[in-house]
């Protein structure tokens, strides 16, 4: 399906860049909750039930983590529906963005301090205030992005917002190379044998105990000032005033097997368009999601490595995930939306291919010896890439079937999807390393199974054209914006 209209657009980078520090502090607190909380349950459900196996518990860990997706599940559609139909002196998603963001960052060091006092229940319920006040946050301010930007757009868009996020996940990285959660292990409060709270006697880190606060304060602290940041250069009421026009344009020229209309109802084609992206959503999300909740267990119990080297190897994704979401506007542009999402999700599938392949072969010998190996990190590469063509250009093609009035609604949409896959992946991967003759190799082959279906299941979605405007690229695209 191709149509052509004489329309000029150009992205107001200067603006999306300030967008981007709400999905700044999104990645940012996310980076540290998927990479510590799985580990610290650990250590929490190996003392609780006295055992030295951590395969044993991983089932408990997936669980837990699970619960807090289920609740993402649930609130994500009611968060964007509410915002949707919010009208406030500050706008549709800002009063959501700023009681989340807040109420987040005062809660977030809570769980690294209930940690060290060895109690598991406040662990876990300070990670549970932590999600729903994520969420209350986490539509609004992923949907502010199409809200202020024509459909045409939207993937470039998507690219500098996504760019912003991997910041803020790269600021907590870097923390943990220095700050590194396999030396501090241990180190909790526990009860000796006349009641008083004494030091876990594991590590040599008995002098540094709060040193596990450091990333968790540093997110909370960064997510303030991001918030801060957009609240005081993004008035979402003028912004959509000035752009009206090119808003209203937008929406006639929607990559959808049919046109939107406000007064009908969805088209049977719309429909069925949004249902097959969104069980793609589900099945990448399932693969992905696998990996990152259990890699820094891989890490520290399957490799015995130091999780500083796991840090390295995040970043080398976030770079390849940010040169796919400065690359993959133009990919899209010359090759369409669906081909650069099954290109992406090709690439990844390669890179568990890799994997697989390597633990029978030349990573056979890695299980124990205590070192990071470094095809892992052209693994996460490749895959960071890959997965970022997928994310760039998926979010747009689901906000594309709606109108401007229910941005939040398919905001909501897509993440309860890919939430609905975060609730049940943790579980079934922990629950299949139960099983004998299944360990930590089997990571990858799940991850690739779940890619696998994707695909299939994407190849189905309509594909349209987006040959349909001149956008501006290079220095011409910034204009008045630099």
């Amino acid at each position: 399906m191709e149509q052509t209209v004489n329309a000029t657009f150009k992205l107001n980078y200067k603006r999306t860049f300030l967008i981007g520090f709400a999905f700044f502090g999104i990645l940012l607190l996310w980076q540290v909750y998927d990479s510590w909380c799985p580990t610290l349950l650990t250590e929490l459900f190996m003392d609780a039930f006295n055992t030295a196996s951590n395969e044993d518990v991983q089932y408990l860990v997936g669980v837990v983590m699970a619960m807090d997706n289920l609740a993402a599940l649930i609130l994500l559609p009611i968060f964007g529906i509410l915002s949707d139909k919010t009208n406030s002196k500050i706008g549709k998603r800002m009063p959501y963005i700023i009681i989340g963001t807040f109420v987040c960052a005062v809660a977030f060091p809570f769980i690294p301090v209930f940690f060290h006092y060895n109690n598991m229940v406040g662990v876990i319920v300070m990670m549970a205030i932590v999600v729903i006040f994520m969420m209350m946050y986490r539509n609004p301010a992923v949907a502010l992005m199409p809200d202020l930007t024509p459909k045409p757009l939207r993937s470039k868009a998507n690219g500098v917002i996504n760019i912003m996020g991997y910041i803020g996940g790269a600021f907590a990285t870097v923390v943990g190379i220095f700050f590194v959660l396999s030396e501090y292990l241990g180190t909790k409060m526990i009860t000796d044998d006349v009641g008083q709270q004494v030091l876990a006697p594991f590590t040599w880190a008995h002098n540094n105990i709060w040193a596990l606060e450091v990333p968790f304060l540093l997110a909370s602290v960064l997510m303030v000032i991001s918030v801060v940041v957009l609240f005081f250069n993004i008035d979402e009421n003028k912004v959509k005033a000035e752009i009206a026009d090119d808003l209203e344009l937008g929406e006639k020229l929607s990559a959808t097997a049919d046109e939107v209309d406000d007064d009908k109802p969805m088209s049977r084609a719309n429909r069925m368009m949004l249902i097959l992206i969104l069980a793609a959503v589900f099945f990448w999300f399932m693969a992905d999601n696998g990996i990152s909740t259990f890699m820094g267990n891989f890490t520290i119990y399957y490799l015995k490595a130091s999780t500083s080297s796991l840090m390295i190897n995040t970043i080398v994704g976030g770079v390849g995930s940010v040169l796919g979401f400065g690359l993959g506007g133009m990919i899209a542009g010359k090759f369409g939306r669906k081909w650069t999402v099954l290109g992406g999700l090709g690439l990844t599938l390669a890179s568990y291919a890799v994997w697989i392949v390597g633990m029978f072969t030349f990573l056979s010998g890695a299980a124990g010896a205590g070192s990071f190996p470094t095809i892992l990190w052209v693994i996460w590469f490749i895959k960071g890439f890959g997965m970022s063509l997928v994310h760039l250009n998926s979010f747009p093609m689901v906000v594309e079937l709606c109108n401007a009035k229910k941005i939040g609604a398919f905001t909501g949409y897509y993440y309860a999807s890919s939430m609905a896959a975060q609730t049940i992946t943790p579980i079934a991967l922990g629950s299949l390393l139960l099983i004998d003759n299944i360990d930590w190799g089997f990571l990858p082959i799940y991850a690739a199974i779940c890619v696998i279906v994707a695909i299939i299941i994407f190849m189905f979605v309509k594909n349209v054209n987006v040959k349909k405007t001149d956008i501006l690229i290079g220095v011409d695209a910034f204009g008045d914006d630099i």
